[in-house]
This record gives C-alpha cells, structure tokens and sequence, in this order.
C-alpha cells in the first residue's frame, strides 16, 4: 500500500502562523519542523493477483492476473535562506494508473508545478465479434460471410494522459497572478453501435482536449477582486466513422445506407472572461459580485456534407453548422450581522444562454427543396433569488430559515409542428428551508434541516404526436419534493465517536398527464464509529445503507395507433455497505491491522402490465427479474520498522465480486446476439460478461525515509 498521496508542496497558513509563536511547546516544535522539514520517501516492492479481475481492476489499474511493481516516492526540499521548495512525487509508477508530479516554490514570491497522470478505464466484459477494422474509422460487420470474417476475442478501453502545468508570481504584496494549461490525449475504443440497424459496432477515439486558465487576484485590506480567462479547445482526429455490411448490398438507400456513416463530435472551443470579488462595507457586513462572459463556437465542416447519394445531405442544409452559444452570468450577494446573534444573508444570480446557432433545414425532400425537420437553437434565462437567516440561541443552538425563487424563461424551437416532447416556455420553482443546528461542543454536535420546494409554470405545449403528448417530461415536470437530513457527531466516551447522518427525500409528480415518471423518493442512513482500546489499538466501523425508488407509468400501441398496454414500473435501487477495521502495535517495531468491507446492491424493476384490448406478445419477460451486484473483501497488513528510516510492509488482500446482471442476455437466459435477424444482417457478436471474479492478491514493499 502506497504512501499518502501529496498533490503540492505549498508552506500553509497554520505551520506559518506557528512559526511565529514564540515559547511553544515541545510537542508544537515537533509539529513545526514536521511540516518545514517534511519527509521524503521510496517505496519499491512487487505484489501479484492470483486471478483476473476486470470489474474491480477498473479502478485501481490491476485488471489481469499476474504480477505488479510497487514503486512509489516522494523527494522534497527546503532552502531555509531564500524559503524555496523543490519538490517530486510519483505515485503507481509501475501501473497504468501512474502519476507524477514536480514543484518548485519560493515562498511568498514565485512558483511553478508539472505533473502526469494517466487514467485507463477499461471495459470489464469480453467481445466475440467478426467485425473488422476496429480501431479504424472505416469498419466491416461480418453479415452473411461470416466465415470469412473469423470471430475472435476483443477488449475495449480507453487510455488517457493528461499533462497539467502552472505558474505563479506574486507582482505586489496585494497582486499576484495565476495560469495553468492542461492537456489531455484519449485514445482506445467503445463499444457502439451502427445506428441505423441493430449491430455492433466500435467507436475509435483519438481526442484531444486543452484548457487554459489565467487570474490576476487583488487582495486589499476591505476588497478583493479576481480576474481572469478560461479557454478550452477540444479537437478529434475521427470525425467521421464509416460501417459497411458485408453481404449487403451497396450503396443501399436512403433509409438504409451501405456503409452507413457515422458522425462524431466535432471540434469545438469555448472562451469564458470573469470577474468576481468581494466588499467588507463594514466589520459586520460584506457584499459580493460576480461577473462572466462566455462564448462557445463549432465551426467546422460537416463531414457529412460531401457525401453522395443515398447520404447526400438535404439540399438546404450548409456545409458548416456554424453553432455558437453565447451565456451571460451576473451575481450579487450580501452577509450582514446587525445584531451579535443574528446573521442575514440576500443573493441573486441571473443567468443568459442564447443559442445563436444559424436555424436551418436539416431533412427534406431534395426533389422540392422543401424542409421537414430544422435544427432547435434553445435558448434560456435563468434568475435565482435567495433569502437566508441565521438566529443563535443559548447553549451553542442556531436556527436557519430561508427561501429561493428561481424563474426560467425557455425560449421554444421556431418550428412548434416539429415538437415531440412537451415544452415549457416558462418554469418556475420556490424552495424553503428551515435548519437548527448544535455546534461548540465537547460531546455533542448535530443539525437538522427540512427542505420544501414546488415546481410548476406556463402549461405545457401540445406535440405533433398523440403518444407523446400524453407525458410529462421529468426534467420541466410539476413537482413537489420534500427533503430532511440530520446529522450527530457524539463522543459520549473519552474513547469512542459516533457520526450519524440521516437523509429522506420524497418527490410528488403532476397527474396532469397519465404517463411519465409519478413519484420518488431517496433515503441515507450512515453510522460511523471510532474507539481506541488502548494508546496502541484502535478499532473502527461503518455501515451505510441507501435507497432509491421510483414509479413511472408508460405504454404501448400498436404501428397501427392502437392503445395496445398500460405498464407500471415501481424501480427500486437498495445499497448496503458494511466494514470494519482494526491496525495496532504489537511492540515498538511492529504494526498490524485488518479491514474488512461488504457490498450490495440490489436493482429491482417490478414492472406490471394491464392490457387494453387483446393481450400481445411481449418481447421481454415481465415482471423483470432482480439485478444484484456483490463484493466482500479482507485485506491483512503487517509493517515492520527494520530502523527509523527503514520499513518493510506486506500487504494480503482476498475479494469475491459476483453479479447476476442479466443485461447482456436473452429473456431465456442465453447471451445477447447482435442482429440476430435476417441472414443477410447477421451479426452474431455477444457478450459473455464474468458473472464471479475471485482473486486473491499478495504483496510486500520496502519503505525507506529520508
């Protein structure tokens, strides 16, 4: 196990406001010259896993059996003459998930950093395809020669390395200026798919995407202030992918191309000025502002544009979309105490989106000219309002109260006719709070807090479609959400702690039209413990179990326009997390410890059917079965201290992952087939996901400090 990871080397306020004192106690001087004089560190070693793991390997880079270098560091130095801190760390540096990171610091003055990381996440289930070319944006599906097109065993995943540098130089004791540009580079595959039939298809990647910050920061006795620019700029190497069937016949039509082309996100950029700070009018009262003009733009060619019949593009439509998105933020707020037990506090906050991209025609009819379906350009306002006091009571109690308003104005698409879910041009939402809270004390702290909001606004638009008209889309729907959360952190022993959070939300839905989501609610409850048996052995513990559930109404008609069926899903998520952990000393030189940790979670459907006229078949099984994901892990370690700057450490971890997911199979239990129709759009790839992973990992480092 690695070190504590350090991301700077940066002299804080709390060591500098000690290096002041005079007349400190041993125990402070310690402190003190651990924190100018910090210590440096190598940890080499090796460890291995006895088998593969790609669900868990996901997050930690140990994907595959097999064995791992351990090598971990950190160097950091300190010119006591001129305050100037050097500084390297690297982290996993014989795994994929590496990083490095260097810095250079004159205290007060200048400094500068660099640091490397790379990040893979790989998918954890195993292809079986024919498709060729993957990795190439020019790919071919086995269709009905399969035979020549032999199946093979694929891997997809991602990989990418970013590059982050800044910059640092204090031009005044009030003025001091900040940049930094990160660059990152994603290359590898995904799974996709080809769009216009269901076939399995992979996505090549090959992007890049660069940011660049820069602030100039004023800090004055009554006013700060903060300026600065924000750039980012993404660009892509694949613009366009194409997908031939083989065994199709070519070029296809229009409905139906061979090969079907296939768009990616385009390159695009974005440039954000702001300015913001803050006001101390008098010790009691201070103001804030905020200031921000941004501007994104896509101006690149349609790689679609040129093609020829039957993926020509519709007569009208330009060979460049020309989008750009204009937004606007502006914000003032005030904190006051007028009097020693109350605090108030005003906000508002106003928010533009104005959607400037060029409306055109995006399909038609070559033949007459004639558009049917436009691009929607949406654009939107958004002012927040808020209104917050706080009033302290003896005993170390405060009581909260507050409302916020915000009001939406949503501007609708040109053309209504080619609308296919409800619209709201105006959306409105008031939420209350009311909060009481126990601080400053030895044994016990908490608070508690109530939420209340409603949603609601202009009525909802009428769609071209009867279907679609009858939902209530989630995100612009009426609505009604009441929160609580509590929280306590006890000490009723000298010895042991106690940190309880509980957290209930429930959320009511609109009847005013039948389908769409009808109700929710979520709850938390987490228990942490802490107790120190002796000086030497402490034992901890937490369990935490959370639940979110869902009912929504949908339906079913026929190609004909009958009403067919009414389903209802109650959707539930239910999640335990249960560990334990216990690390000691077993004389001067040696430490031991344990931890063990359970999961759970289980995703239950529960879907019920009601036929309006004559039952049908159903392509799945209803009700749906379960999906329960599991893992149990105990980790063992033992560290010895050969001498003060010398330590070796054995690590012993076992875990046991296993799910029942069912999302890549048959309604009979057999693996999901891509294009399992017509020979002539055969596909047959499938996936085989690793229902149980079991593995079982040993390892052993040498730490040397100095």
């Amino acid at each position: 196990m690695a070190e504590k990871r350090t991301r700077g080397f940066r002299l804080t306020a709390l060591p500098a406001a000690l290096l002041a004192l005079s007349g400190a106690a041993f125990a402070q001087d310690a402190q003190i010259a651990e924190l100018t004089t910090p210590e440096s560190f190598v940890s080499f070693g090796a460890g291995a896993w006895s088998d593969g793991r790609p669900q868990q390997g996901i997050y930690d880079g140990m994907r595959e059996d097999g064995g791992y270098l351990l090598l971990d560091g950190r160097y950091i130095s300190r010119d006591n003459a001129t305050g100037t801190w050097i500084g390297l760390s690297g982290r996993n540096l014989g795994l994929d998930t590496r990083e490095l990171r260097a810095d250079w610091l004159r205290q007060g003055d200048i400094g500068a950093f660099i640091e490397y990381s790379r990040i893979p996440r790989d998918n954890p289930h195993t292809f079986f395809t024919g498709l060729q070319g993957i990795g190439t944006t020019s790919l071919t599906i086995s269709g009905a020669a399969a035979a020549a097109l032999p199946f093979r065993e694929v891997e997809l995943g991602t990989v990418r390395d970013q590059v982050h540098a800044g910059f640092y130089k204090a031009l005044s004791r009030s003025l001091n200026f900040r940049v930094s540009f990160r660059n990152e580079e994603k290359e590898g595959t995904r799974n996709w798919g080809l769009g216009s039939a269901p076939l399995f298809m992979v996505e090549p990647i090959d992007s890049t995407t660069r940011q660049l910050e820069a602030t100039l920061n004023y800090l004055g006795e009554r006013l700060q202030l903060s300026g600065g620019y924000y750039g980012s700029f993404y660009d892509t190497s694949n613009t366009l992918i194409f997908g031939l069937r083989n065994g199709v016949a070519t070029p296809g039509t229009v409905g139906s191309p061979n090969p079907t082309p296939l768009s990616q996100p385009l390159p695009n950029q974005a440039h954000q000025l702001s300015l913001d700070g803050g006001y101390s009018i008098t010790p009691a009262t201070r103001a804030m502002f905020k200031l921000a003009r941004g501007i994104a733009t896509q101006d690149e060619p349609l790689p679609t544009w040129s093609l020829a019949a039957p993926n020509a593009p519709f007569v009208g439509m330009p060979s460049r979309l020309n989008g750009r998105m204009d937004t606007t933020l502006a914000e003032v707020g005030i904190t006051t105490r007028p009097l020693s037990s109350l605090s108030l506090l005003a906000n508002l906050r106003y928010y533009d989106l104005q959607d400037k991209t060029p409306l055109v025609g995006v399909v038609g009819s070559n033949a007459t000219g004639v558009a049917t379906v436009h691009n929607t350009p949406q654009s939107y306002e958004t002012t927040t309002g808020k209104l917050e006091a706080t009033y302290r009571l003896p005993a170390g109690f405060a009581v909260t109260g507050g409302a916020e308003a915000k009001n939406q104005n949503r501007f609708a698409p040109s053309f209504v006719n080619e609308i296919f879910v409800p619209y709201r041009v105006n959306l409105d939402e008031t939420t209350w709070r009311l909060g009481v809270r126990r601080g400053l004390s030895d044994s016990v702290n908490g608070s508690l807090a109530f939420l209340h909001s409603k949603r609601d606004g202009s009525p909802l638009t009428a769609t071209e479609d009867f279907a679609s008209d009858l939902i209530s889309p989630i995100h612009i729907a009426d609505r009604e959400r009441d929160k609580w959360r509590a929280m306590l952190d006890w000490t009723p022993a000298e010895r042991l702690t106690l940190q309880l959070v509980i957290e209930n939300a429930k959320d009511e839905y609109s009847d005013e039209r039948p389908y769409g989501l009808k109700d929710g609610k979520a709850s938390l409850v987490s228990l942490d413990a802490t107790y120190s048996v002796t000086e030497n052995w402490q034992v901890s513990g937490w369990y935490a179990r959370d639940e979110t559930a869902a009912r929504q109404r949908n339906a079913q008609w026929s190609g004909a326009g009958v009403h067919q069926l009414d389903r209802e899903a109650n959707l539930e998520d239910k999640g335990d997390n249960v560990g334990f952990e216990v690390r000691g000393k077993l004389g001067a030189a040696l430490k031991v410890g344990a931890n063990a940790l359970y999961a759970k979670t289980v995703s239950r459907y529960q879907d019920s059917i009601t036929f309006i006229g004559a039952p049908v078949v159903l392509p799945v099984e209803t009700p749906l079965p379960d999906i329960t994901n599991k893992l149990a892990r105990l980790g063992l370690f033992a560290e010895y201290a050969i001498r003060k700057t010398s330590t070796v450490r054995f690590d012993l971890i076992h875990e046991d992952w296993r799910t029942d997911d069912w999302t890549w199979q048959f309604a009979d239990g057999s693996p999901f087939v891509y294009g399992s129709g017509a020979a002539a759009a055969a596909d047959g790839t499938f996936v085989i996901p690793n229902q149980r992973q079991k593995a079982t990992f040993a390892g052993a480092r040498y730490i040397f400090r100095f």
